[in-house]
């Protein structure tokens, strides 16, 4: 019989796979590497903020809610940024640069609240917030994966080909009368709320990795929009599944794992041109 927390990691690593298999070729096509990596940066910020905000008042479920607030606003900023004429790297680098700064401040502040909370350590959800714990997802956790997820996905589904056009014809787009900056900012918010949902899951240190990797893999094996996508879910299901039971027979954190084997596969075919 299955024992229950690895069904509960099984059904998360699924959830996480259909979300990433289907960003993962935009985030590619649009070239948006560095927006994950700025990503990576608000979701710490976010995540410290709600540690903070958690010990003071006794609720750790803010450490969420604060990572997506925050993560949310910040490519709501970056996308602002981008409208009114800036570069995307531009853009994602002076946010990114406050946020980085505004972290190192955060965990100061951390620090002198946990020394005031001995018995309240928080070292332990700091190296699983970095590294995943999808063998600690709890039954809310779940659902709260499953749910959000699922409204990502149908958000997605609705505005992919919109998405499409935005990533390889804005100008076209706007001469149809369809708003490009708002389907821009959508997907930057698309990015940072499936990076806030699933962190917890992948992992700060690996998340950038598993959401570039699959659809520039799939982009090397295939020029057909369809078949991008169906190798993007295929490859990001297929390595999150096996790095669960693979992590399960040897205690090894999968987010690990799924790095190592997404990483293996693409310098392989990089190696085979």
């Amino acid at each position: 019989m299955i024992p229950e927390y690895l069904l509960r990691a099984l059904l998360s690593g699924i959830m996480v796979s259909v979300l990433l298999g289907m960003l993962s070729p935009l985030i590619t096509m649009k070239g948006l590497a560095f927006l994950t990596h700025a990503t990576f940066h608000s979701l710490l910020f976010g995540a410290i903020l709600g540690m903070i905000l958690g010990l003071i008042f006794g609720n750790l479920s803010l450490i969420t809610w604060m990572a997506l607030i925050v993560t949310i606003f910040v490519v709501i900023l970056i996308a602002l940024l981008e409208n009114r004429g800036f570069s995307s790297d531009t853009a994602i680098g002076v946010i990114a640069s406050f946020i980085a700064g505004s972290t190192v401040l955060a965990f100061g502040v951390l620090y002198k609240v946990m020394a005031s909370r001995p018995y309240f350590a928080l070292s332990q959800s700091i190296v699983s917030y970095l590294t995943g714990e999808l063998f600690l997802i709890t039954l809310n956790d779940l659902m709260f994966l499953v749910l959000g997820g699922a409204l990502i996905f149908f958000l997605m589904l609705a505005f992919y080909r919109d998405f499409l056009y935005v990533i390889f014809d804005a100008e076209g787009l706007e001469s149809y009368s369809g708003n490009a900056k708002f389907y821009l900012a959508l997907l930057y918010v698309i990015v940072g709320a499936s990076g806030a949902l699933i962190v917890r899951t992948v992992g700060l240190i690996t998340l950038q990795v598993v959401a570039v990797l699959p659809g520039t893999i799939a982009m090397m094996l295939s020029n057909d929009l369809r078949k991008i996508l169906g190798i993007s879910l295929g490859l990001t299901l297929s390595v999150q599944v096996l790095s669960i039971v693979l992590a399960y027979l040897t205690a090894i954190p999968p987010s690990g794992i799924t790095t190592i084997m997404l990483g293996a596969v693409y310098g392989i075919l990089v190696l085979r041109r």
